[in-house]
């Protein structure tokens, strides 16, 4: 087997790119807004149409390592990714920009669950926090450092330059990757089933839950714009769950759900995302909006959290093997609330107390996410990681874009009440963002009482023979 360092450093580096892009646009979407003149439940499309591109080529993942192998897959990716990357900085109108995300999406969909597929095959269970903790921290380092760098890049060189900087950074990966990564490659598979229906009842679930979550701001729930996508997709979901439920060569193997310790970690994630997705989609607005900080000035108040997260990250992810990840998540999980607690306390453009914020949320986010993967991970027997690595990941998303639209809902919602109390829009919208990191803070205050099922002791390397690393 190659080194560590090697097998991780071209899987971070893809981590890494894909991590900023994730975030590095939410700085730069009140920009967009106005450049192209839209509202927020416009431009939030930006943001949804990845996460929708995201969870539907990430159900490929697992057919995809059968027939290609790690190496062409994890390569393809990347090459996929930095595709889009290009066309997002090319957009001239908000249509195009939408399109080029999408495609972008098609290849970031891959890049996490395979890069958390390969580590997990590679590494033996007493050894993956610590590895999980490194590649963890490209993970978490990319969505910290992204509103910074798009404060940055916007301001001095415009919205297009956020989507330029994959460029290099993909280039490298691919070049690291065709190298450490080539023991990995085998010859393609023709003969691999791929489950053609199953993809379909499970791409209209994706599809028209999105749709109808996305429309729920502006729409309102009520409206049957919002409820009969949700109500057919929720068919379409019942249909796949039961028809792929015990069946060999389903699109997903849903027997990771019998491991009650995934479904745990699976819980606790879906309360993490839809509290932390919303929060990330607001802080711009919070930050930008009333309390009239630059994009430059809100992209480096963010850097504190980015520091935490690269000290604790790593140094989480190795104590919890030696620990047992219960402690580290619930702590991560606790102090993460604070901050939207504290978040929700903002009312003046004080830079101390929005850096104090920022430091405790970057110390929870370190303190939690490498143990709650590697535990996820190790919960699983060792032929069931991809699909699960596939699931996690996916549950992030679905979770971040329900996160999104609640909390454009409710925000505009207490909005109209503040703006019916004749506040002024300012600062109507002000209060609403407020409201919502303070129900997001109680949303993630629940996780802890959930950790507590997580174990204390550490992780013990699995029975089964893992399969051949393919």
């Amino acid at each position: 087997m190659k080194s560590p360092a090697s097998v991780l450093i071209p899987l971070m580096l893809g981590t890494l790119m894909a991590g900023i892009d994730s975030s590095i646009v939410n700085v730069s979407l009140p920009t967009m807004s106005r450049e192209f003149g839209v509202k927020v439940d416009a431009i939030e499309w930006v943001i949804t149409i990845y996460m929708l591109g995201f969870c539907i080529f990430m159900p490929l993942t697992n057919w995809l390592r059968l027939r290609l192998g790690f190496y062409k897959l994890y390569i393809g990716s990347l090459s996929v990714f930095i595709l889009g990357s290009l066309g997002c900085a090319l957009a001239g109108n908000l249509e195009q920009l939408i399109a080029a995300r999408a495609l972008q999406a098609f290849g970031g969909g891959a890049l996490s669950p395979t890069a958390m597929a390969i580590l997990t095959t590679v590494f033996p269970a007493n050894e993956r926090g610590k590895v999980m903790g490194w590649w963890s921290l490209g993970g978490i380092t990319g969505p910290a450092i992204g509103p910074t760098l798009g404060g940055i890049l916007t301001e001095a060189f415009g919205w297009p330059s956020i989507f330029y900087i994959n460029l290099p950074i993909g280039l490298l990966a691919i070049g690291i990757a065709a190298r450490s990564l080539k023991f990995l490659d085998r010859s393609s598979d023709k003969n691999i089933h791929f489950d053609r229906v199953g993809f379909i009842y499970f791409t209209a679930f994706i599809v028209l839950f999105q749709y109808g979550i996305a429309l729920l701001s502006s729409k309102g729930l009520g409206s049957l714009q919002v409820l009969i996508p949700l109500v057919v997709s929720l068919a379409a979901f019942i249909i796949f769950i039961k028809r792929s439920y015990k069946r060999p060569e389903a699109l997903f193997d849903l027997s990771i759900f019998e491991r009650p310790l995934y479904v745990v970690c699976i819980f606790i994630t879906t309360l993490r995302s839809i509290a932390l997705f919303s929060g990330l989609f607001l802080l711009p607005f919070l930050l930008q909006g009333y309390l009239k900080f630059s994009e430059l000035d809100s992209g480096l108040m963010i850097l504190p959290n980015s520091a935490m997260m690269a000290i604790f990250t790593p140094l989480a992810g190795k104590l919890s093997d030696k620990y047992g990840p219960r402690r580290f998540v619930m702590a991560g999980l606790a102090l993460v609330g604070i901050s939207m607690f504290l978040f929700s306390q903002i009312n003046t453009p004080s830079v101390p107390f929005v850096i104090a914020a920022m430091t405790v949320r970057g110390i929870g986010l370190g303190l939690l996410v490498s143990p709650l993967t590697a535990t996820a991970m190790n919960a699983v027997l060792p032929n069931q990681v991809t699909p699960a690595s596939s699931v996690y990941t996916l549950v992030q998303q679905l979770s971040g874009s329900i996160g999104i639209a609640v909390s454009a809902l409710l925000q505009q919602l207490i909005y109209q009440y503040y703006v019916g109390q004749h506040a002024s829009d300012m600062l109507a919208e002000h209060y609403a963002i407020q409201y919502v990191f303070m129900i997001s803070g109680v949303l993630v205050m629940v996780g802890v009482l959930v950790a507590r099922r997580l174990p204390r002791t550490k992780a013990r390397i699995p029975e089964q023979t893992p399969d051949a690393i393919v």
